[in-house]
């Protein structure tokens, strides 16, 4: 493993920042770090980096032992969120200057610097200053620093959260694809499941310092560990609506108007109390055909996609291909497919 996580135990003070994590990363992996502001996960990375001492557990980074080693000596490069370039120097002088103060010679350091820039889409803005680049451009300077020193990894803290819609986008391709370009290992930490999801080989969720559940993007997608990440992973969010499991075991009686019964494609315990989650783009619309009647409260449109709430309580979210075929104020009939029915436990939130 390129980087190994025990156990780890974060205090400060009397506040338990993280909680018996454990993560395994293998080499050339590209790992998200996601979870809800205060979840935990920049203290994780930074504990990673060294910039944060742990309380307990182990941290190796290719096998060795590093709790106690000082941040330099770990071998790992981090990028920010702040691009934290120095704004005198060029953008050469900017990607050199961690090799400069190793000792490396100029000649050498340049060199070195003309390489990334080819692999970073630098190579004709070596002598800008920050000043006269773009966002985009600034970051791109950022993670080349980071390149040029080779380290056994790289660790992003939320790094495109400075940029607009369209760029963040662009520049989440633009880090897988280096990524995989280097061969490298990445540790990425992002609020936005959106970038976890379409980034990464693994996903780490965390809240509250516990990791909830951990696997590959689609795992967690299809087959959530609990309500928590169900609702977290998937944009738009899981629809969630209490539910009691019929006497016979293969179908559940929704909290909705009418108290409507849908089929169960397996059988779970009869009469349990439960919260059903479905995802809004599990759902659909039809002008006859459906298990619940329901009026469309509001409708979005984006030309590709038509986004859909229901006036019920709780409201339910739609999303389908193609342009809106309702308009606020319809009622249309809404079909739900068994086999995309998530059931949780009521009290638990522990998926069934």
């Amino acid at each position: 493993m390129q980087i190994e996580i025990l156990n780890l135990d974060k205090h400060y003070g009397a506040y338990h920042a993280l909680r018996d994590v454990t993560v395994q990363i293998p080499k050339g992996q590209f790992v998200a770090l996601v979870g809800p502001s205060g979840c935990g996960k920049s203290t994780l990375l930074r504990s990673i980096a060294g910039l944060e001492t742990i309380t307990s557990g182990t941290l190796k980074i290719e096998g060795e032992i590093v709790n106690d080693l000082p941040p330099r000596k770990r071998d790992v490069a981090m990028v920010f969120q702040s691009y934290a370039l120095y704004p005198h120097m060029s953008v050469a002088e900017n990607m050199t200057y961690s090799l400069r103060i190793q000792g490396v010679s100029k000649a050498d350091a340049l060199k070195r610097a003309r390489e990334v820039a080819e692999v970073t889409g630098l190579t004709d803005l070596l002598d800008r200053r920050p000043r006269d680049l773009s966002g985009g451009q600034r970051q791109r300077v950022a993670m080349g620093r980071a390149i040029v020193r080779e380290p056994k990894a790289f660790l992003f803290d939320e790094p495109l959260s400075n940029l607009d819609a369209a760029l963040r986008v662009h520049m989440r391709t633009e880090v897988r694809a280096l990524h995989d370009r280097l061969g490298a290992t990445s540790v990425y930490v992002t609020h936005d499941q959106i970038e976890a999801m379409t980034m990464a080989d693994h996903v780490v969720v965390m809240r509250q310092g516990v990791i909830e559940q951990q696997g590959a993007p689609m795992e967690l997608y299809d087959r959530p560990a609990n309500k928590f990440v169900a609702g977290f992973i998937g944009s738009p969010a899981m629809n969630f609506v209490d539910g009691k499991i019929g006497e016979d075991g293969h179908s559940v009686t929704l909290a909705l108007p009418n108290t409507p019964v849908i089929p169960l494609s397996r059988k779970a315990e009869a009469g349990r109390n439960v919260t059903v989650g479905m995802r809004p783009e599990h759902l659909s619309l039809d002008a006859n055909d459906g298990q619940i009647e329901v009026a469309i409260r509001s409708v979005e449109s984006t030309g590709s996609m038509a986004y859909y709430t229901t006036r019920t309580d709780p409201e339910l979210m739609l999303v389908e291909q193609g342009r809106n075929r309702f308009r606020t104020g319809d009622t249309a009939r809404l079909r739900i497919a068994p086999e995309n029915v998530q059931l949780f436990d009521r009290k638990t939130d522990i998926a069934i």
